[in-house]
Parts: C-alpha cells; sequence; structure tokens
C-alpha cells in the first residue's frame, strides 16, 4: 500500500486531491462489484444499455449547453471514432471477463493498462521511451504473465477476454491523449452514445430480461458511479499534482480484493497477487519517471 506523505511536506491542496482520488476508485469499485453482481442474471448487452441510457440522462445539461453542433463539429472524427470503438470494448470485454473471473484478477489485468500505453507511445504517439521506461515495461509484463499463470487450465474465455479488454483500455487511453484539447463532454457523450448503440445491438441479439425495481436501480447506478467516480478523479487532479494522487489508483486492487471475497467469497492466488505487486511497481515507476522528465524538460 502506498504510504501517505507526512501532512507538512504535501502541497497545497494534496490532502483533498488524495481524499478525492480515494473516494473516485472507492466508486469505481462499488461500480465493478455491482457490474459483477449483475452479469450473473442479465446479459452485458442489457447492463451496456441501461447503465449508457443513465449516463446520458446525467449528462443531459451539459449536452445541452453544447448543443447538436458541438458533438458533431469536434475535431478529427477519426480518431473519436477510434477512441469509442476501443472505450466500448473494453467496457464490454470487463463485463464478460467479470462473469467467469475473479474481480480483483480482472481488475490487475486492466491496472497493467498504462503499461500498454508506455509500450505503445513510440509508435502511436511518437514519444521517446528510454531503457528505464523499457525496462519497466519488460517487468509489467512479466507481472502480467504471472498473474495470468499460463497453463493449459488457465487461459480461459474469460482470461482471454480480460488481456483483450486491458488492451482495448491501453488503446482508448492513447486515443483519450491524442484528442487531449477536445472537450470532457463531447468525449463522454461520444462514449455513452456508442455503448448505448452496441449495447441496444447487443440486447437484440441476447434478448431483454425484466429486471426487478431493486436491480435496475443497480443497474442505473453503473452509469452514475461511472461518471461521479471520473468527476472525483479529475478533481483530484485539480487540486493536487498527478505525481501526488495517480498513485493512489492502485487501491482499486485493494477494494477488488475486498469485494470479491465478501461478496463473492474469491481469494486470488498467490501467483495472481505476486503478478499484481509487479504490475503496481512498474506501474508506478513509469509514471514517476515521466513525471521527473517533464520537470526535466520544464527547468
Amino acid at each position: 500500500m502506498t504510504a501517505i506523505p507526512r501532512p507538512g511536506l504535501l502541497p497545497a491542496g494534496a490532502p483533498g486531491g488524495i481524499a478525492m482520488m480515494l473516494l473516485g476508485v472507492l466508486l469505481f469499485a462499488v461500480n465493478d462489484t455491482l457490474g459483477k453482481w449483475l452479469v450473473g442474471g442479465y446479459a452485458v448487452g442489457q447492463l451496456l444499455l441501461v447503465r449508457s441510457i443513465s449516463g446520458l440522462c446525467c449528462m443531459a445539461p451539459q449536452i445541452h449547453r453544447i448543443g447538436l453542433f458541438g458533438l458533431l463539429s469536434a475535431p478529427r472524427p477519426g480518431l473519436q471514432l477510434l477512441r469509442v470503438l476501443f472505450s466500448t470494448l473494453e467496457t464490454s470485454l470487463f463485463f464478460w471477463a467479470i462473469g467467469s473471473l475473479p474481480l480483483a484478477e480482472v481488475i490487475t489485468y486492466y491496472m497493467a493498462g498504462p503499461i500498454y500505453v508506455t509500450a505503445l507511445s513510440p509508435f502511436l504517439l511518437g514519444e521517446r521511451v528510454g531503457w528505464r521506461r523499457w525496462t519497466a515495461v519488460a517487468v509489467g509484463f512479466g507481472g502480467v504473465v504471472l498473474a495470468l499463470h499460463p497453463s493449459p487450465g488457465s487461459l480461459s474465455l474469460g482470461a482471454v477476454c480480460a488481456l483483450a479488454g486491458s488492451f482495448s483500455y491501453a488503446c482508448f487511453l492513447v486515443m483519450t491523449r491524442k484528442l487531449a484539447g477536445t472537450p470532457g463532454t463531447v468525449l463522454i457523450t461520444a462514449q455513452l452514445l456508442a455503448a448505448l448503440a452496441f449495447g441496444a445491438a447487443l440486447t437484440l441479439a441476447q434478448g431483454w430480461t425484466t429486471p426487478g425495481p431493486l436491480d435496475l436501480a443497480l443497474m442505473l447506478f453503473l452509469g452514475l458511479g461511472s461518471l461521479c467516480g471520473n468527476l472525483c478523479v479529475n478533481q483530484a487532479l485539480r487540486l493536487a499534482p498527478a505525481s501526488v494522487v495517480v498513485p493512489y489508483q492502485y487501491t482499486l486492487i485493494l477494494w477488488g480484493m475486498l469485494f470479491g471475497y465478501l461478496f463473492f467469497d474469491e481469494v486470488i492466488g498467490p501467483l495472481t497477487l505476486a503478478g499484481a505487486a509487479v504490475i503496481v511497481g512498474a506501474g508506478l515507476f513509469i509514471f514517476l519517471r515521466e513525471q521527473q522528465l517533464r520537470h526535466q524538460e520544464k527547468a
């Protein structure tokens, strides 16, 4: 677990930023747990559909503010399309993966996303990656293999979905970085509309199961919880430097382990746990190294 620096050494706003990051991560963990709970009784398409409707309803005031023209005139439409494709893929694959794998295990694979981004950045972003970060990427990939603990029985459909989903998540992050100047409302609305369309198509193919009032409320919370989690993370980055708050995102694995044990009686094995530790260590090194290089460029 990441140690919290002494209050006297924290930059202004850091305690609030850390608190908002921890709250955002907790909301993501609750969302993931609800998704695993619901995917046992409902098709993935139905969850995507209701989740997207909930998110769009929450975003309605912001969407109304920018208007249809603001959405349609978004720059670089090709990249926008790729981004929502990867966003929809990573979300769908996550739901499929948690249907058959422990929650913390799937989260562990997704936490390797930033490592994939570093590996892809020289080719897709034109960024230079030095030997230190390449070494961390190799170590991080080793952590993924360790967590997967390859064997004839371990490479299940769920594991394939988790790996493909984590790679899709990395591509989504790369596309988001390339579209850094696009308003957040445009990006989020495009994601929700793409998920809505894909969820509707899947629901037509898979069928609709009428949920009870509680399950419907939980489905709707999937959209609300995701948006609130993103708002908390964005607020954390406004309050404090990224180097202070971003490392706390890895507490998501701890929440996944706790909620998986409490609600699904899941206990991940020692190899997965060791792989998670390697992935977290490699991801933290890459992030802190990038922060160091940015500071050197500004100096």
